[in-house]
């Protein structure tokens, strides 16, 4: 499992919208979202700039 932790989700739309795009990326897969953490977790690999882009695209943003 790989966590990444996610700045600017608010609500539960927000952390749909998240999922949503995670999923639509190879390779990942039984993507978990935990609002109040502000983490990510799903299975598989994937490089990690294509996931930031993803993030960044519904306009919210990959943190370290």
């Amino acid at each position: 499992m790989t966590t990444i932790k996610i700045k600017g989700m608010s609500c539960q739309h927000c952390a749909g919208s998240t999922r949503k795009a995670l999923e639509t990326i190879s390779g990942i897969s039984n993507v978990q979202i935990d609002l109040e953490k502000g983490e990510a977790t799903f299975e598989g690999q994937a490089d990690i700039q294509i996931v930031k882009e993803a993030v960044a695209k519904i306009g919210f943003e990959v943190i370290s």
